[in-house]
């Protein structure tokens, strides 16, 4: 392999990739692909010299394939993330997330890239059991626009590259906690962090305390791209990518031990009603191993913010 192309490439996932594959993929050449949306310059400082990138600020909702270099492997992380703001503006999230992903499938569909996809775990939606990728369509519960949309774009993949006859790869990602330089505060562990930090209560929704939810390490995912490319995994398949199933409770125990917090449990009109545990022994067969340790992320991310309240 010699180069990747990876989508959203400023963003929190975006900017640890960009910064960490290549140690274990090296000599690659990595085309970091964003429109810049979010303003997250930082995330293009001090890259690691060994590593070969080309910048491409482009908004593939509306840029033309022909301006997208060739590369051997598309990372399609571009998206409108925030499941709560999802709900507030569902049509700027179906437009923006599905064209995209359209435009992916078009490039893909005109070079020789295979494409590894980032879904989430949050398709399954409320759950009374622990769920794996064998579950049906009928048997999945989306609780957000932002959910229902990568459940559709899962559906465009799926169907186009039968067509095409070419490689492809879905990764059901659990919420993503862990620092990075591209870093963003809207999903939970991360959210808490940020909160605590600055002396403010930490925002619980109220059915969620005792719910175990699936989180996923930046550093287990690193690793996983860099197992998936080095195995030859992309075979038109799905895989849930989760380092941990925690409740939200034990999450908030972990800040504990290092910030004194308080509680402020809120309503929202997504919050979910049921338990949700995903199964990664699909991935976990491929003998890959989840490394990532939860509370020294947590710690990492603590620390990077621990000026705030001096």
């Amino acid at each position: 392999m010699k180069s990747i192309l990876i989508t959203g490439g400023t963003g929190h996932i975006g900017s640890y990739l960009i910064r960490n594959l290549h140690i274990l993929l090296p000599n690659i050449k990595i085309y970091i692909l964003d429109n810049m949306s979010t303003n997250r310059y930082c995330s293009l400082f001090s890259l690691p010299e060994e590593s070969n990138y080309k910048f491409l600020h482009l908004d593939l909702t509306k840029c033309s394939i022909a301006d997208i270099p060739d590369s051997d492997l598309t990372i399609h992380l571009a998206a409108k993330t925030d499941a709560a703001q999802s709900a507030k503006f569902k049509d700027e999230f179906y437009s923006n997330n599905l064209n995209s992903t359209k435009k992916i499938i078009e490039y893909v569909n005109n070079n020789n890239s295979k494409l590894l996809c980032a879904s989430t775990t949050s398709v399954y939606g409320s759950q009374s059991d622990l769920v794996d990728e064998n579950c049906s369509e009928s048997e999945l519960n989306p609780q957000s626009p932002y959910a229902d949309v990568k459940l559709e774009e899962e559906k465009l993949i799926k169907t186009a590259f039968n067509k095409i006859k070419k490689k492809y790869l879905i990764l059901r990602l659990g919420t993503i906690y862990g620092f990075a330089p591209g870093i963003r505060f809207h999903t939970a562990v991360n959210k808490f962090c940020y909160q605590a930090s600055i002396g403010e209560p930490l925002t619980i929704w109220k059915t969620a305390y005792e719910q175990k939810k699936p989180y996923l390490g930046l550093s287990d995912l690193n690793l996983a791209i860099c197992h998936i490319v080095k195995h030859n995994l992309i075979n038109n398949e799905t895989f849930n990518l989760v380092s941990h199933n925690m409740k939200v409770r034990e999450i908030i125990e972990i800040i504990k031990q290092k910030l004194e917090v308080t509680i402020k449990f809120v309503e929202h009109e997504i919050m979910n009603q049921h338990t949700f545990e995903v199964s990664n022994k699909k991935f976990l067969n491929t003998n890959f191993k989840f490394n990532s340790d939860i509370k020294n992320e947590i710690s990492e991310t603590l620390d990077k913010l621990r000026y705030l309240k001096n």
